[in-house]
């Protein structure tokens, strides 16, 4: 008998979740978007509400003060989406603590775990993060430019990265850098000497707080490197985030430009009767039903043990693609409309714009 390669059918436990998490994202994320959106700065009350489903308690061990319950990359993908389709910002800032969690249980050894996680254990928002990217053009998440340079009783950081959501209330940082051999991952502490956090302006997630870290001459212990660190790994469950990411905000375009194109009038009729409005409407439905279901073969596939990693890049590469698609079409229905503040169109085409670049932003 073959194995299926994924399973759709929902738990008790995870309806009840999505519900609650489309409830928040629905009356309170979507109506408080654009305000956080103009100050640049995420709202702590949102962070707390989204802190407050324990995500990030869910996989840490219950001596650690956290739940102790089996991870679930499924569950946690479908959470992104319900969340990301009331604001992309603030899922991705609130979130950060659940990916550093993953990173750490995953990759760190028990007294790693012990002494990292133990200020993680809350409902409210405390900050941890994963460091990947860095500002280049052409950078290669497996050929990082920041180096480690193994030294007798640890090793030095010096490099410098970039897009960390939410890196000034971070208390630690998991940083990917190059030592002579492999590419590594270290545990360090946000008030670390030689470790400078600047604010980063972007074009999209304002409200993300993401920041600029860089690193001179950073010691890090030898027992602050990740001993079991797998690098396809990240990168696999970090696609799947920002396709969970991307197929909530896509979902939220189509949603507000349906009852639009068909009140909107022009020439005496709606512009849905247009056969051009009416196919890119359906072509959105289209496109986010197939980024949804390469997203969930993915999260289905790492649930159950199996090798996912072909999975998620090929969702990543449909995620990107199509996220690219959607977002100008939206602002396409809305005509000059859509490049208004007034509407959500403008924000959501400047949030997509980044799911092509958010390596390792987000581990479910």
């Amino acid at each position: 008998m073959s194995t299926p390669l994924f399973d759709l059918t929902l738990t008790e436990e995870q309806r009840i979740t999505r519900e609650s998490m489309r409830r928040l994202a629905r009356d309170t994320l979507s109506n408080q978007a654009r305000a956080a959106d103009d100050a640049a700065a995420a709202d702590a009350g949102l962070l707390d509400a989204i802190s407050g489903f324990g995500l990030a308690l869910m996989p840490m061990p219950e001596a650690l003060g956290g739940v102790g319950m089996p991870r679930s990359p499924l569950s946690n993908a479908l959470a992104v989406e319900d969340l990301a389709q009331g604001d992309m910002s603030h899922t991705l800032a609130a979130l950060q603590p659940l990916s550093a969690v993953n990173a750490l249980m995953d990759f760190a050894d028990e007294q790693q775990q012990e002494r990292w996680l133990t200020a993680l254990a809350s409902e409210t928002f405390v900050g941890a993060a994963v460091a990947l990217n860095e500002p280049r053009a052409t950078f290669e998440p497996t050929m990082p430019a920041t180096t480690a340079r193994k030294e007798s009783d640890g090793y030095t950081l010096n490099g410098v990265k970039s897009l960390v959501p939410m890196a000034g209330q971070c208390q630690w940082f998991v940083v990917i850098a190059a030592t002579e051999s492999e590419v590594a991952a270290f545990v360090v502490p946000a008030d670390a000497p030689g470790l400078t956090i600047a604010a980063e302006a972007c074009m999209g997630l304002r409200s993300a707080n993401t920041a600029t870290l860089t690193l001179e001459n950073v010691r890090v212990p030898a027992h602050d490197r990740l001993p079991h660190f797998d690098l396809d790994r990240l990168l696999g469950l970090s696609r799947i985030g920002q396709c969970a990411m991307a197929v909530g905000c896509c979902q939220a375009v189509m949603e507000y430009a349906i009852p639009y194109v068909k009140e909107r009038k022009a020439f005496g009729e709606p512009i849905a009767w247009r056969q051009s409005v009416a196919f890119m409407v359906a072509n959105m439905g289209i496109e986010i039903e197939g980024m949804r279901l390469m997203m969930l073969r993915a999260a289905s596939r790492a649930e159950q043990g199996l090798d996912f990693h072909r999975e998620a890049y090929l969702a990543q590469l449909q995620c990107m693609e199509k996220a690219m698609e959607i977002g100008p079409n939206g602002l396409q229905l809305f005509g000059g409309a859509g490049f208004v503040r007034d509407y959500p169109l403008e924000m959501w085409y400047r949030n997509l714009r980044s799911i092509a670049v958010l390596h390792g932003s987000l581990m479910v």
